[in-house]
């Protein structure tokens, strides 16, 4: 299956220190730039282990953490203190080390429930017009966030009910795409060897669920360990 593919800026790093480094400056741009004109940074945040480690060197960044407004792209629905909760880990590695204000990170409460979780974190979103930055990853079945290839696509709210997740828990909480793509900047966080056929499809053209994210400036990938030949 094809589709038309919106416009895709991909650059390959020498290492992962190198990539995570990238990934820690293009935040540190988008949100001086953000509090700038706005006087807010509106931040999705991707779960996974190389995420992990870029949010532990966040911790040093020179910000006005005070503007920061935290969010996540999609979450396990597992009790809030599972090890396998990404608002955990983010917790964990960055939140509790930086002095962002605990009314302003906005953890999705999916120990709620597929249903009512994601009802309650798209009437989170409603106060955010458009996000400044979000960051994905990418399976190597091609999906990011929690859309999974041979889901039917729900765009019916920002935050969007995932049930038979062919990776576990089955029962998860995912922004939709169309919230996904209303950003001001999209960055997906590629690395490992086993990402290659993601890749290679997705630069194919073909439709794998990470092309669904579109967002009005094109996305950029930050690849390692993968060819981009």
């Amino acid at each position: 299956m094809k589709m038309q593919e919106t416009s895709v800026r991909w650059q390959a790093f020498a290492s992962i220190d190198c990539l995570r480094h990238a990934v820690c400056d293009a935040i540190a741009l988008s949100a001086g730039l953000a509090i700038a004109q706005r006087g807010r940074f509106d931040l999705v945040l991707a779960g996974g282990n190389t995420p992990r480690a870029i949010y532990r060197l966040l911790r040093d960044m020179q910000t006005d953490w005070s503007k920061w407004h935290v969010y996540h792209g999609d979450e396990r629905c597992l009790s809030p203190n599972h090890e396998d909760r990404n608002s955990l880990m983010v917790q964990q590695v960055l939140l509790d080390h930086v002095p962002i204000p605990p009314q302003q990170v906005h953890h999705i409460p999916a120990e709620l429930g597929p249903l009512a979780g994601a009802s309650a974190y798209a009437k989170t979103l409603r106060n955010v017009a458009s996000f400044d930055l979000v960051l994905l990853g990418l399976g190597e079945d091609g999906h990011t966030a929690s859309l999974f290839p041979g889901h039917a696509v729900d765009n019916s709210a920002d935050a969007v009910p995932v049930f038979a997740s062919p990776k576990p828990p089955s029962e998860r909480i995912s922004l939709s795409q169309n919230r996904l793509s209303n950003a001001e900047q999209v960055i997906f966080i590629v690395s490992g060897a086993g990402k290659q056929q993601a890749v290679n499809d997705w630069r194919g053209g073909v439709a794998i669920p990470a092309t669904l994210i579109r967002p009005a400036k094109g996305v950029e990938v930050y690849a390692y360990e993968v060819s981009l030949a």
